[in-house]
Formats: structure tokens, sequence, C-alpha cells
């Protein structure tokens, strides 16, 4: 009984294998008796998924429907001779090359990863060149911008009587950009504004108003500084995969010098 219990279950165990078997390598679809294989779909799923798209039943429902069109095609192709033509055996070639290059340089950056210590070592020089273009520094200012002098000193006047800053910004500013926000102007770097306006803007203390108006290319400035921190760039993680494509492009760029140098072309 034991015995034949035990041969039982192998012939379960070996049908199931088989079936395994069949399933893994049953065709796509069967077109005028030619079968389009399993792991062609599945290539094409997963280049999809590298490009964000989410595999489902309706997404492989349409690579299916797209797979049997082209095959009906590329067999009437055959049909008229198509694939002996000069061209065709010229851009299959062409195809088979791209692919193979690609393939290569998939291949090179899976075992030459980009690591956490180059990526944070690029991220603290991204920094530092901030820093050195934009400053240390960031400030949030608000702004009143008119056509005249004379506008400008009545503003201050005003200002001075009690009147609020955002309040006249609604009313008297110019600047589009601003103006419903009551001239807020954000957080920003004194090298984003003109130097006018930021030459004086970086002189005053929190919640200071400028006492003379500020002449620039736009017209005039009434400046109010509300706050001074340290620049706050993006964090390490918000950057990193930018990070990395770059890293990877250099380094992609390096292999590729690398193989010209070596290389014999005539």
């Amino acid at each position: 009984m034991r015995n034949t219990t035990r041969f039982a279950l192998s012939l379960i165990a070996g049908s199931l294998a088989l079936s395994a078997q069949a399933a893994e390598t049953k065709p796509v679809a069967v077109v005028n008796g030619v079968a389009i294989p399993q792991n062609r779909l599945e290539f094409i799923v997963k280049q999809i998924s590298e490009g964000g798209a989410k595999d489902s039943p309706e997404i492989r429902g349409k690579i299916r429907e797209q797979m049997i069109v082209e095959e009906l095609a590329a067999q009437e192709a055959v049909k008229q001779g198509l694939d002996k033509a000069p061209d065709m055996q010229v851009e299959m070639e062409i195809y088979k090359q791209k692919a193979l290059a690609r393939a290569f340089i998939m291949q090179y950056r899976k075992t030459h990863p980009i690591s956490d210590a180059d990526l944070k070592k690029e991220y603290d020089k991204m920094k530092e060149q901030m820093k050195q273009a934009q400053g240390d520094k960031e400030y949030h200012s608000r702004h009143i911008l008119v056509d005249k002098e004379e506008e400008a000193k009545e503003i201050l006047a005003q200002l001075k009587k009690g009147k609020k800053f955002d309040d006249l910004a609604k009313e008297k500013s110019k600047d589009p950009g601003s103006k419903t926000n009551g001239g807020d102007l954000g957080w920003a770097a004194p090298g984003n504004f003109v130097k006018e306006f930021s030459d004086v803007m970086v002189k005053l203390a929190k919640g200071q108003i400028n006492p003379a108006p500020v002449k620039s290319q736009f017209g005039y400035h009434i400046i109010k500084l509300e706050d001074v921190r340290e620049v706050q760039g993006p964090s390490f993680e918000e950057v990193k995969p930018n990070l990395q494509q770059k890293l990877q492009g250099e380094q992609i760029g390096k292999l590729i010098d690398d193989l010209k140098a070596k290389a014999k072309v005539e």
C-alpha cells in the first residue's frame, strides 16, 4: 500500500509539473498556425513597467491584440517577399545593433551601481554650488511697485500712519505676480532680484520697511522684509533620482570614451 501511494503521489507531482510547464510555454496566440511565444509578451510588459506603467489584465489584453495585428501584417509582408528587400535587411541589422547596445548598457549599470556614498558626495557638491551662486541666506520679502516716486512716497506716508502693507499692495501695486498676495514675493535668494532691490533688502531688519523708495528698471519699490533664514535647498531624497541619472550618464559617457580610445576605427 505504501509503495502504491508513493507511486500515485509521484504521478500527481509529475502531472502538476508538466501542467505548470505547459502553462509557462503556452503561446499568447496562434495566428495562421504561427505561435506568438509568451516570453515576447512578458518582455513588452517588462519594458512598459520600467517606463512607469502598471501591469494589468487590460494592458496585457491590448498588448496581445497588438501582437496579433503585427503578426498578421508580418506574415503578409513575408508572402510579398518584403523580408528579402535590401532596405529591410539593413533595418533589421540596425534594430539588432541598437538592441545589443542597449543590453550592454543595461548590464553595465547593473554590475556598476551608483552607491549612496557617491550620490551624497554629489549632493554636497550641488549644495555648495548653490551656496556660491545664491549665498547662504534667503529672504522672505514683500513689495509695492508703482510708476512714480511721488506715489511711492505717499504710500510710505500711509504706512507710517498705520495702514497695512498687504492692503496697500493689493490696492496700489502694479506687479501682477505679487499684488493679489499682498505683495508677497515668498522665499528667494538675493540673486533672484535686480541689484537695486536686493542691495536694499539684505540691509533691512526683520519686519522693517525701507524708508525711501527704491528705483529700478521696473519702477519704484517699497520693500518690507518679513524674515531671513539659511538656504533651504531640496533634500537628498528629493534630488536623489536626478543625481543618480546624472552620475549614470557621466558613468556611461566615460565607458564609451574608454571603448573609443581602445578601438581601432578606420
